[in-house]
């Protein structure tokens, strides 16, 4: 059997040991460091090239985001190959502000053994397919204010973190902190702005209809004015949302 090297990046003396003592257990993994912080998590995945690192990352010194953009401004040495990594940590805003950050998975503590058996069985799946996603894609992608177009957006659905692709994303609508984001008869809470997803979204796609709602257009039924010659936007799952008057005013030229 293939055993994996696996670095641990943690900052919690009991959550280091506890996950150390999960991966000595396993097989199909061999432990080759533990790391107390981002400054030496950086430094042992120089040295021992593991193929799986778990991280924390809220860590003194530099955050486990912090690791992935350095290891991305070095890739091409042979130190730098792109190991698989599973992020570890208490806080779910990190993951649902990445978009598109390409972790093998994210894990919310507290999370089962089962949990994080899971995870690792995933991540040693693609290390065996060879499809680890490019460290520098993942780090861009992570940064704040990013203006890549999003393809996935990560979303929590009973304690678990998931990739939910835009293109299967109805609408969204949104307060000043939280987006509810919904597809398939379903709606997802995000702890973030529309503000987030506006730039980031195809416009050839994707239409915000007033300050609060964006729709897919693939999912709009009707597009019918009112009384006041504001568009009433209906979608498939019968939805309605009035269309701002500067919107409206566009989608009345846009249709001569």
């Amino acid at each position: 059997m293939k055993r994996h090297k696996t670095l641990i990046a943690e900052d919690e003396p009991l959550a280091r040991d506890g996950l150390a003592d999960w991966v000595r257990a396993l097989p199909q993994l061999e432990l080759v460091a533990c790391c107390p912080d981002g400054e030496s998590a950086l430094a042992g995945i120089r040295e021992h090239a593991p193929a799986l690192v778990l991280m924390d990352i809220q860590m003194p010194g530099l955050t486990g985001l912090q690791v992935l953009r350095a290891l991305a401004a070095e890739r091409g040495s042979e130190r730098t190959a792109m190991p698989a990594v599973i992020f570890t940590t208490a806080y779910d805003e990190h993951a649902l502000a990445a978009f598109e950050l390409h972790a093998v998975d994210y894990l919310l503590k507290p999370f089962a053994h089962e949990r994080f058996v899971e995870a690792v069985e995933h991540a040693i799946g693609l290390l065996g397919g060879g499809d680890v996603p490019p460290v520098e894609e993942a780090a861009r992608a992570a940064e704040p204010g990013s203006n890549e177009p999003l393809t996935r957006v990560l979303v929590r659905d009973q304690g678990k973190i998931f990739p939910l692709h835009v293109d299967a994303i109805e609408h969204l609508r949104s307060d000043t902190k939280y987006t509810a984001i919904t597809s398939k008869g379903r709606s997802y809470l995000v702890r973030l702005p529309i503000t987030s997803f506006e730039k980031r979204l195809d416009p050839g796609r994707f239409l915000k209809v007033n300050r609060s709602c964006i729709v897919n257009l693939d999912f709009v039924e009707t597009m019918t004015p009112d009384d006041s010659s504001q568009f009433i936007v209906q979608l498939r799952d019968g939805t309605r949302v009035t269309a701002s008057r500067e919107v409206s005013k566009q989608l009345r030229a846009d249709s001569i």
